[in-house]
């Protein structure tokens, strides 16, 4: 296929990190990206550093404006062939002190804009790439993470449905990134409790250009998992095996703690 010929990739979460770092990588093939993300300034400023991109404001959460700035984007650019949901947000805290808005705020996020994302763009993809970011708090319960870990096990369920519902038209693809060098990491710090912190730790920092290059691998290849990285791919393939003493050493690390 031609670079002309190329279909757009239409992301989510493309202001920075992950996101950005795909919108990139796909650019450099020769799509025509879409970006959305919620904050209009920055998605703006990131989108004039991808070569060709268009930016659609819209805070994922809110279905109606999903719908609508993909469907802007589709008559734009036309049906995608990579649709990517990489929006998200963490904010780690204690089940019995985190307020109840934060899990609802993560859900309707992490789960909910998923699902907006891929059914408007699924139904007008003649053929192509879905791709749900989700986290290793999909593999197993992470103290700390009470209302971020069900969002992603949720994220993971719904792809594991559409990877049979959607084969052999859309190829979908759940990625798996380690910890990786992001604003949202970054904010994520800001609320993790010391338990977390001390379970979260010893994966490494990856870049955002090398988690990007390592989904897109996979998703050329119509692998349904992407977990770049040792710990993650040991997460994939043992997690249901090693669940037990994973919680055990947790457990351990909470009691050090209280």
């Amino acid at each position: 296929m031609t670079d002309a010929a190329r279909r757009p990739a239409f992301i989510t979460g493309g202001s920075s990190g992950i996101g950005l770092a795909l919108a990139r990588q796909l650019a450099a093939r020769g799509h025509p990206v879409a970006l959305f993300a919620r904050n209009a300034d920055r998605l703006a400023e990131a989108a004039l550093s991808v070569p060709g991109a268009r930016a659609y404001p819209c805070d994922v959460s809110d279905r109606s404006a999903v719908e609508a700035a993909v469907a802007q984007a589709e008559s734009d650019l036309g049906a995608p062939e990579w649709a990517i949901a990489n929006a998200g947000i963490a904010e780690p805290g204690t089940f019995l002190t985190q307020d109840i808005a934060s899990h609802e705020a993560q859900m309707q996020t992490n789960y909910m804009g998923a699902l907006y994302f891929a059914k408007a763009c699924a139904g007008a993809m003649d053929s192509g790439r879905l791709v749900f970011v989700s986290s290793g708090a999909a593999f197993f319960g992470i103290y700390g993470y009470s209302a971020y870990a069900p969002s992603k096990f949720a994220l993971r369920g719904l792809a594991e449905v559409l990877r049979v519902e959607l084969a052999p038209r859309i190829s979908v693809t759940l990625a798996y990134p380690p910890d990786t060098d992001t604003p949202q990491l970054a904010a994520e710090a800001r609320t993790k409790p010391e338990v977390t912190k001390k379970i979260t730790a010893g994966g490494g920092l990856w870049a955002p250009e090398a988690v990007a290059a390592a989904i897109l691998k996979r998703a050329d290849k119509g692998r349904f998992a992407a977990a770049p990285g040792l710990q993650m791919a040991a997460l994939l393939w043992l997690h249901s095996l090693a669940a037990p003493a994973l919680r055990a050493w947790q457990a351990g690390i909470a009691r050090k703690h209280r």
